[in-house]
């Protein structure tokens, strides 16, 4: 496997456990800084604060989350009741991206399966558990990457929406893991990033990946994109995905769904990038996924400034779902899949 660096890790240190490593998000482009989580209530708040985000991410977030709540408990006499209402907790930190239920999921397979075995060998299980999902998160990604640049013309313009890259996963990325495996094969492709209102996860963070990749990046403010379109300017769209339902209907960074719609207009395909991991096999429907409102300030307030009268409303939704029938392709490990198809996954 390439090796890449990891953005979120497990790192053991001389009390035999250890703690969770991640970059702080909410610093970049400013401070490219790493910073150690060491408590579950602390995890609850990196992943609330979007210290770490991105679905994927998340997801590892939360499996590291469940080892500290783990290793908290240790020496209680209710240590799986209190493993399970921690584990319940982190989940709550964010109730859109599925990523962060699966992963917690997984490591509470481990605890259950391992009832009679000792608190301290269980945490031992749980952090084993944890990095192989982290390597196996590298490594889906890598094989989205592959299958999705085929689908990217020679020299095309991508246009991508928030950011799916190397910070939103363990590393490498789901549609920047696209853009990237397409650029492997032709240095000529460029990349139209937008802004991604109210966080600027696009300015702050996609330009911030694909100018150190030497990937040629253009900025646009999110309302742009139908232009460029228009003008012709833009090949193809591949974006990541929070939550996809059975159908195909895909939850991702509000201001998608406005993408999709002008790509369908202006017959550009629209890819979503996501892992199985993010398809959410209990729903059938977009209508289904709950929708994260976060707070008004993330609207009103910009770089620490007030941009607006302060009375007034504001609703700041995190995520809106594009419809089955605007996606071209859904791209994941196992090959791309027509929308209305990605069930044949879990058969």
């Amino acid at each position: 496997m390439e090796k890449i660096e990891k953005t979120i890790e497990w790192v053991k240190d001389t009390s035999g456990y250890g703690f969770s490593r991640m970059i702080d998000q909410t610093k970049i482009p400013y401070e490219f800084k790493k910073i150690d989580i060491k408590s579950s209530k602390n995890m609850y708040d990196a992943i609330k604060t979007m210290i770490v985000r991105g679905a994927p991410a998340i997801g590892i977030a939360g499996a590291h989350g469940v080892v500290l709540g783990a290793i908290e408990s240790k020496d209680k006499n209710n240590f799986f009741e209190e493993v399970e209402n921690i584990s319940k907790f982190i989940n709550s930190s964010r109730p859109t991206a599925v990523n962060l239920h699966w992963a917690i999921e997984e490591q509470l397979k481990v605890l259950r399966q391992n009832k009679n075995q000792d608190p301290k060998k269980i945490i031992e299980l749980l952090i084993k558990n944890a990095i192989r999902l982290e390597d196996e998160d590298i490594e889906t990604n890598l094989k989205i990457g592959e299958y999705g640049a085929e689908i990217i013309p020679k020299g095309a313009t991508i246009l991508t929406h928030c950011n799916a890259g190397a910070l939103a996963t363990v590393g490498y990325g789901t549609a920047l893991g696209v853009i990237r495996s397409a650029f492997k094969k032709d240095k000529t492709i460029k990349v139209f990033a937008d802004e991604t209102r109210p966080r600027q996860q696009g300015a702050r963070l996609t330009t911030y990946e694909l100018i150190r990749d030497g990937i040629d990046t253009t900025l646009i403010t999110d309302g742009m994109s139908a232009y460029f379109m228009k003008k012709g300017m833009i090949d193809v769209v591949v974006v990541g995905a929070d939550r996809i339902a059975l159908n195909g209907d895909s939850a991702n960074k509000i201001g998608t769904y406005m993408v999709a719609l002008a790509a369908k207009y202006h017959n550009i395909p629209f890819y979503i990038a996501a892992p199985k991991s993010t398809i959410d096999s209990k729903i059938k429907t977009g209508d289904e996924i709950k929708i994260e409102l976060r707070s008004e300030e993330e609207v009103k307030i910009i770089n620490d400034k007030l941009v607006c009268d302060n009375k007034v409303k504001t609703i700041n939704p995190s995520f809106d779902v594009t419809p089955n029938e605007l996606i071209t392709g859904i791209i994941t490990q196992f090959g791309i899949f027509k929308p209305n198809e990605i069930y044949k996954l879990f058969e």
